[in-house]
């Protein structure tokens, strides 16, 4: 008896010191990512002014509109005109400089709040993050209640998978009732959409889709093996995620295009249906493979700990030993690359709706930056400037109705704007280092917006983000 005691008191210490561990870790990663917390201690309104002597460019149709005023009130676009008089308000000198939509990326997945203020640094004022944790609703609601600088942010719930194990980043499905409860579940705590991914079995995927449209929830597909390509046109999809599933389910890895000219057509013809190509998250295996220094670089210090540890490694890994196994592997990622290029091409010559996404967060793929390297892939592609902006503005804002506020700079329209040097529809590269970020009319200088940079860099939250993690598991397993 004694000694079913004194195991007890050892097992129940050891809880405690976990726990407290636990509460140590998650209150450092607080105290360091507090430079993102808004001061609403400030008297004067901080959302509420008048932009002069600026070049708008509307993003609802392709001009620019030449010296004008913008009013900005409460967060919301109130006017614009040559010519605004509103007693007691700051002015701010726009210097003849341009102001655009803030950019959205509506494929990423954010790991912590440092990312928040990277994203913002690269002009990026909406994220669709596709990988829901309980950690994103805690950051949403923070966001909601105006509690720190964020990009506008939606999230999806877990990815749901069907019943064969793929990993534990997925929620396995084992019947359609259970899915029809995850959906209504996932709904009542606050995620945005359905994330279902590859594996999903097709009865699951029914059921998946009939409670959806129940509970009037948009559903973001990365395409499944079980169904048929065509099948992730239904309308209840609003997305179709990554060019590189055209050549991996639907063509079956056969880079043909004139077999690929009917997919697109079909795509084409489903008009409520987006596409999301990511080219940027499938080029940086490319990049792995012809870069045996990248997890060393400079920039790779901007992902977050955890993911550089585990994932980034294992990704390098994958792909080092592939061409170890068949040098010719490179070739062929290259070429499946040139053809998810191309594959933009098609979609936009189709009509499709393309929306511009990075898969920023897993893999080498940075946080933020990488946007600017995914327009520049369809900038590749032959879009032209005014295109490009809008697969990651007005585009972006239409797949789904909880968006339709952002994405063009109107009357009404929530004050996510960027402030840049140069015109982007004659050089897209401006967008890279904005002047000014607005969002939802709080002002963000460069010189904060640098700092955002430096205190992202290489941060020591390994700890805090596998507790995140861990949490997951816990609460969706």
């Amino acid at each position: 008896m004694k000694i079913l005691k004194l195991l007890l008191k050892i097992v129940f210490a050891l809880i405690g010191a976990l726990i407290l561990i636990v509460v140590i870790a998650l209150w450092v990663d607080s105290a360091r990512s507090n430079y993102l917390n808004i001061d609403k201690s400030e008297t004067t309104s901080v959302n509420s002014y008048i932009i002069s002597n600026v070049n708008v460019i509307p993003m609802n149709i392709d001009t620019v509109l030449m010296n004008k005023m913008v009013y900005i009130k409460e967060g919301r676009i109130e006017k614009i005109a040559d010519l605004i008089e509103v007693s007691e308000i700051q002015i701010f000198d726009g210097e003849n400089k341009y102001l655009t939509p803030g950019l959205i990326d509506m494929h990423v997945h954010v790991w912590d709040r440092y990312e928040l203020g990277l994203y913002l640094s690269n002009g990026v004022t909406a994220v669709r993050n596709l990988w829901g944790i309980p950690m994103h609703l805690r950051i949403k609601e923070d966001i909601v209640e105006d509690n720190i600088f964020s990009p506008t942010f939606f999230t999806s719930g877990p990815k749901l998978t069907g019943r064969e194990f793929i990993g534990d980043d997925n929620l396995n499905l084992t019947n359609p009732s259970e899915a029809k409860e995850k959906v209504i579940s996932y709904k009542a705590r606050g995620y945005d959409f359905i994330k279902t991914y590859y594996g999903i079995d097709k009865d699951i995927f029914d059921a998946v889709i009939e409670q959806s449209q129940r509970s009037e929830i948009d559903i973001v597909a990365h395409p499944s093996q079980k169904v048929s390509f065509s099948y992730h046109l239904k309308p209840q999809i609003k997305s179709i995620e990554h060019a590189e599933e055209i050549v991996q389910q639907a063509l079956k890895y056969d880079i043909d295009s004139i077999k690929l000219q009917p997919i697109i057509e079909s795509i084409s013809k489903s008009e409520h249906t987006s596409y999301c190509p990511t080219i940027t998250g499938f080029n940086n295996i490319y990049q792995m493979m012809i870069n045996d220094s990248i997890l060393s670089s400079e920039s790779i210090n901007y992902m977050n700990p955890l993911i550089r540890k585990v994932d980034s490694k294992n990704q390098f890994k994958r792909w080092s030993n592939a061409i170890k196994n068949d040098s010719s592997e490179v070739s062929r990622i290259k070429n499946q690359h040139d053809f998810h290029i191309m594959i933009v091409q098609k979609l936009y010559e189709a009509g499709v709706n393309i929306i511009c996404g990075t898969d920023a967060g897993i893999g080498v793929t940075l946080p933020g930056f990488s946007i600017h390297k995914e327009l520049a892939f369809y900038k590749k592609a032959g879009l032209s400037n005014y295109e490009v902006l809008k697969t990651a503005t007005v585009n972006a804002s239409q797949t789904h109705s909880i968006m339709n506020q952002l994405g063009t700079i109107e009357e009404g329209k929530i004050a996510n704007l960027l402030l840049v040097d140069e015109n982007p529809l004659i050089k897209l590269s401006s967008l890279e280092n904005p002047t000014c970020v607005f969002i939802q009319g709080r002002k963000l200088n460069r010189e904060t917006l640098d700092s955002y940079n430096e205190r992202a860099k290489n941060r020591k939250n390994l700890m805090a983000s596998a507790i995140s993690y861990l949490e997951n598991l816990i609460i969706e397993k």
